[in-house]
């Protein structure tokens, strides 16, 4: 994000030009106006865990509705990564929004934000699921399928931290969505 536009669109947002009450923040791997800087693997933990946290809600209700509906395989997790982003956008979103942003510029934002990260994340626990013997026939009611699923998330996060701690570092990710929290 140039600084231009960036200074244009936090005008009227108090304390966002000199980042006052951003004190807090001191020492805990905050970055530079540009949005670069040292990242702490805390700050790529909590990014990642958030967007994990979409994933879920939308891997988890997509094989829900799927398997209800008796979909295939395919069907289904095809269901469940478009939720997985649906919901990984709207948990940005909701937050962006709250701090004021019209809801074109929000939207841009969120998109900016996750894109790259719920990819990773969904490329990775879907390999696991797909690839894990039984895992993709196994049922709601089936031990393996919640078993497969946890392990596939806790995969996918442990691969996708690095992933967000490397775009945050150079003002990616959720570099962006930063600059709205208060």
């Amino acid at each position: 994000m140039e600084h231009a536009h960036h200074d244009t669109e936090h005008m009227g947002h108090a304390g966002h030009m000199d980042h006052t009450g951003h004190a807090e923040h001191a020492g805990h791997g905050h970055m530079d106006h540009a949005g670069h800087g040292k990242v702490s693997w805390a700050m790529a933990a909590k990014a990642t865990l958030h967007c994990l946290t979409g994933c879920a809600i939308g891997e988890v209700l997509g094989m829900v509705i799927g398997t209800a509906l008796g979909w295939g395989n395919v069907s289904t997790m095809i269901l469940a990564i478009i939720l997985a982003f649906f919901f990984g956008y709207a948990l940005t979103l909701r937050g962006i929004l709250k701090a004021g942003v019209g809801f074109r510029a929000a939207v841009r934002v969120a998109l900016a934000a996750d894109t790259l990260s719920i990819a990773v994340m969904e490329l990775i626990d879907n390999s696991v699921i797909a690839l894990w013997p039984g895992a993709m026939d196994a049922h709601l009611a089936d031990p393996l399928f919640w078993f497969v699923l946890a392990i596939s998330l806790l995969i996918a996060f442990v691969v996708t931290t690095p992933v967000n701690k490397w775009m945050i570092g150079r003002g990616k990710g959720h570099a962006v969505v930063h600059q709205y929290h208060h």
